[in-house]
């Protein structure tokens, strides 16, 4: 490591050290898919506008744009103590992963000045307009018309799953402009979107979960400019395969932090321990250790690909490969070790957050019924193996 980098390091590390905030009163989100609270959106927001204006957020983001201009390395070292610290995810996931990344790779120099800062700040949050309530995972059939009137847009139809999109000022959205188009794909348009304009209403779902993190949204006759266009009319299906790059880490340029917390199999592992069954703990049968270590070796696994994943010459044959399997791996891998947990706990596993005889607050039956939006999101877990098969694999589509 050179003394740049080195001095970087330790400051890094004296800051998560100093400024990590204690856990609040009240129950924070696993994944930025579960911020549902002004209490929870005020305090995330809080803790990525200190993260980034100590230096240890969008560090390798161009310094003209107001990022660090530095380099990956430096981002690296602040995200890794970041977390061995366990601070909070970071807010504004969709602006620091999907849409920052797009805006430097292919934005305008417009585009770039008027967004990126607030991007890293909190101060401009941001939601993805892809999924329509009658297309699921058919995203080239999305119908959500925006036609053009001068210089400006006007969109009809509705866009669901909008994470964040009742705290939102801006959206990425994928709209039809051209209805007439030789096939579904050519009539879409990717466009910078307003989101506090006339005509443009936001609903909270609730989970099952009882959490609000996901809203839909509506557009009647909304009106946007038409400057938030990326790319020309009929490009939106390559930008948007573009930032669902980077929403499966196909692509990096993301600004760092991170928007999921960890799992450790060791709590997992601790509560076999203090868990009994029969009068015994649980981690005395053999099953649940031999599942225990397949998770740690798993996990181990999962972040030695990541590492082998930035050296080049490792990956030659499949660049890609590690990231797109990363994503179906590491998401089906929360999902499952939350089942496993909830599992072990027996009959009180039905006892949720907050209530007195629940164990661990209730955090593993909670995690678990959340686990399921990652495995959906950005690719559902069965187009992301349909994805390797054929773009890293080179399998036939059929027989």
């Amino acid at each position: 490591m050179s003394a740049e980098l080195d001095e970087y390091a330790r400051a890094a590390e004296d800051w998560f050290a100093n400024n990590t905030p204690a856990p609040p009163d009240f129950m924070l989100p696993l994944t930025f898919m579960e911020v549902g609270t002004d209490q929870q959106f005020d305090f995330l927001r809080h803790w990525q506008r200190a993260v980034y204006e100590a230096g240890f957020l969008g560090a390798a983001w161009p310094s003209a744009y107001g990022g660090g201009g530095l380099s990956q390395a430096h981002q690296d070292i602040a995200t890794a103590a970041m977390r061995r610290h366990h601070g909070p995810i970071m807010l504004n996931a969709i602006g620091l992963n999907w849409t920052g990344p797009l805006l430097l790779d292919i934005g305008t120099e417009t585009h770039k000045k008027k967004y990126i800062k607030g991007i890293l700040s909190a101060e401009d949050i941001w939601c993805q307009g892809f999924s329509e309530p009658d297309n699921g995972s058919d995203l080239g059939n999305a119908q959500l018309r925006a036609v053009r009137d001068g210089d400006t847009y006007v969109l009809n139809g509705s866009k669901i799953w909008t994470t964040h999109g009742h705290y939102a000022k801006y959206m990425i959205l994928l709209a039809r402009t051209n209805p007439d188009a030789p096939n579904k794909y050519a009539g879409l348009s990717f466009i910078l979107t307003p989101m506090k304009v006339d005509g443009i209403e936001t609903r909270k779902i609730r989970k099952l979960t009882g959490e609000h993190g996901f809203t839909q949204t509506f557009f009647n006759d909304a009106r946007i400019p038409a400057d938030g266009l990326m790319g020309a009319e009929g490009d939106g299906w390559k930008v948007a395969m573009q930032t669902l790059e980077y929403e499966r880490n196909a692509r990096g340029g993301q600004a760092g932090g991170y928007v999921l917390s960890d799992v450790d199999p060791l709590e997992v592992l601790q509560m076999a321990r203090d868990t009994k069954r029969g009068g015994k703990p649980i981690i005395e049968d053999p099953a649940v250790r031999a599942q225990l270590v397949e998770f740690a070796i798993e996990i181990q696994a999962l972040n030695m690909g990541a590492q082998r994943a930035k050296i080049p010459p490792l990956v030659q044959d499949r660049p890609h490969g590690i990231p797109l399997m990363s994503k179906l791996a590491y998401t089906e891998y929360v999902r499952r070790i939350h089942e496993f947990a909830t599992q072990l706990q027996g009959p009180k596993a039905a006892y949720y957050v907050d209530e007195p005889n629940a164990i661990d607050n209730g955090k593993w039956p909670r995690g678990y019924m959340n686990a399921f939006s990652a495995t959906i999101g950005g690719g559902t877990s069965q187009i992301q193996r349909n994805i390797i098969g054929d773009h890293v694999l080179g399998l036939p589509k059929s027989r």
